[in-house]
């Protein structure tokens, strides 16, 4: 029996007819995929006055760890400037530091801000917490080299889109169980939060082509997991797994009514208003797994890019006037 499913928003329904689409992964298909040319950043630095420099920090292995530095040019690094420490998405298994990172770009435009990219490795060469591990290493690398980097080490918020938005949750519960470095806030964009595919809108996304589909996030999760069985997934690789959701930065969490990732980012918002914290929510009616990232152009990309920004103003900046 087919599940019903929430319409399509209009305009992205036109958009994604010619968007050539999947029903699960392979091995042989993710090899083709990770083929394919990455993301250029470039062209998205030829019209900003950008300063960039790329540097590698030590995972706990000791293999290095590439990250990408984008700072306002000419700025007053004295003044300590709000920092976005970016974890791209890809599954687990794709992308790159530059995987949408015209996102966090943005706020480079918007707040000075400076905009820090990790090159985690990806599952399955890398299994179990060693994604995480690796953007936590980057994000203390940030915290100590601080000033160098003319960050405000107050205004750091962790940042990432799909499996970036849950590798964000799970740096976020580590640094809150070892106590470094301050979390100001973490922006959860359609997070990658629960590997057991248990959900409603899981199940409504199975069985048919998509962005990302449950056979596509299952595949996903056996790369990243590994051997490992249920009763041994750290809650820092999968976050919904976290039995205390107190004590955390603010959240931002958004999603697409009509994507996998629905109910278990809605779920996670509600633990944390449960837990006592502080979360935003939005579902945006009709919006597909990385919507706003595939099409800005449509107007409901528009709005819920904006309405990110505007709730970074309000943390970042709670002095300007809106």
């Amino acid at each position: 029996m087919t599940t019903a499913r929430p319409a399509l928003d209009p305009e992205l329904r036109e958009l994604l007819a010619d968007m050539p689409l999947m029903t699960q992964l392979s091995p042989d298909v993710l090899a083709q995929l990770r083929r394919l040319p990455s993301t250029p950043v470039e062209p998205l630095l030829a019209h900003r006055q950008v300063d960039r420099r790329e540097v590698t920090v030590p995972a706990k292995d000791g293999v290095p760890i590439p990250l990408s530095v984008f700072s306002p040019a000419n700025a007053d690094r004295s003044t300590g400037a709000p920092c976005v420490y970016w974890m791209h998405g890809g599954g687990m298994v794709m992308g790159d530091r530059f995987s949408q990172i015209d996102i966090p770009l943005e706020w480079l435009d918007e707040f000075g801000a400076v905009v820090v990219s990790v090159d985690y490795r990806l599952a399955p060469e890398a299994t179990g917490t060693a994604l995480v591990d690796d953007c936590y290493q980057g994000l203390l690398w940030v915290a100590e080299h601080s000033a160098e980097l003319g960050i405000d080490p107050a205004r750091i918020v962790v940042a990432g889109a799909s499996a970036g938005g849950g590798l964000a949750a799970g740096v976020t519960l580590l640094a809150r169980d070892l106590g470094t470095p301050a979390i100001a806030a973490q922006m959860l964009i359609c997070p990658m939060l629960d590997h057991r595919n248990a959900s409603t809108s899981s199940r409504q996304y199975a069985g048919g082509p998509g962005v990302w589909t449950r056979e596509m996030n299952e595949f996903g999760w056996r790369a990243v997991l590994g051997d490992l069985t249920d009763d041994e997934v750290p809650a820092y690789v999968s976050p919904a797994l976290a039995d205390d959701l107190s004590g955390l930065p603010t959240a931002y969490i958004d999603t697409g009514s009509a994507e996998v990732f629905r109910d278990e980012d809605t779920d996670y918002a509600t633990r944390i208003w449960a837990a006592g914290g502080q979360a935003e929510l939005h579902v945006w009616a009709g919006g597909f797994h990385g919507f706003d990232a595939l099409y800005p152009q449509a107007r409901i990309s528009a709005t819920a890019r904006r309405t990110r920004t505007e709730w970074l103003a309000r943390l970042l900046l709670p002095d300007s006037a809106t």
